[in-house]
């Protein structure tokens, strides 16, 4: 199974985007959205160190909450 993280943009250099989430930062490529016109602020979908997709900001906020409801079963269960 692959999984895709939900990212901010904060900056942009050339084809490469520093992604911030949850305190954390990560140097992305954007060589897959070249033509999706991404700007600072925009929220991608990020997969081993590429942007895969735009997303709006209400999409990845409600990635997350998902994320974080499958963590606390999984603390609950364990």
């Amino acid at each position: 199974m692959c999984l895709a993280i939900p990212m901010q943009i904060s900056q942009i250099d050339g084809c490469t985007a520093r992604c911030t989430v949850q305190g954390v930062q990560r140097d992305v490529s954007l060589f897959l959205l070249q033509d999706e016109g991404v700007e600072v602020g925009d929220c991608v979908l990020v997969h081993v160190g590429y942007a895969i997709q735009k997303i709006s900001t209400d999409e990845a906020q409600t990635r997350w909450e998902l994320f974080e409801q499958m963590h606390q079963q999984e603390i609950a269960g364990a």
